[in-house]
């Protein structure tokens, strides 16, 4: 049995707990679980894509809460037991950051709340801290706004990923 036929299967609220891991908005991940059976991974993701979309502000702040501030790697296992790996995974490039760019990261972050209210999110995967701290502090500059689309549209990358991460777990 595939992954995808594994998923296709499971009951409405176990399927919507999986769906969970890989985005944190409770409604988009009961659509997810009613949108089932797939036929293909191509049609899940086009589904789970489409499906974002029809979400709003209160979605995607709930979903953000589902994740740890960029570089808090210390927290990630204790508070995100069901996505924490694949959270590290995705902060890989924290790893050898120097202690300077940990601080900004950690200062930034702490800036960025101030002002928009709520953390910074970045699809992390194949980004450096330098990086990542560059791609805050531009987006420091955004419109509230602005930066709330900014910020669901990295969550929509972050999703197709741990979806991917999902359909591949043994």
């Amino acid at each position: 049995m595939t992954r995808l036929d594994w998923l296709n299967r499971l009951p409405v609220e176990d399927a919507q707990a999986e769906f969970l891991r890989c985005c944190g908005s409770g409604r988009w991940a009961e659509a997810m679980a009613r949108a089932r059976p797939f036929p293909s991974q191509d049609a899940l993701f086009a589904e789970a894509s489409w499906l974002w979309s029809q979400t709003g502000p209160d979605d995607w702040r709930e979903a953000m809460l589902h994740h740890p501030r960029i570089g808090d790697v210390s927290k990630l296992r204790e508070k995100y037991a069901g996505t924490g790996a694949w959270s590290e995974q995705e902060q890989r490039g924290i790893e050898g950051a120097g202690e300077d760019v940990i601080q900004a990261l950690a200062d930034g972050n702490r800036a960025y709340e101030e002002r928009f209210g709520f953390i910074f999110l970045v699809c992390a995967t194949g980004k450096s801290a330098a990086e990542m701290l560059a791609l805050l502090r531009e987006r420091m500059n955004n419109a509230p706004d602005q930066e709330l689309r900014v910020a669901a549209d990295e969550q929509a990358k972050i999703t197709r990923i741990r979806l991917e991460k999902l359909l591949a777990s043994p």
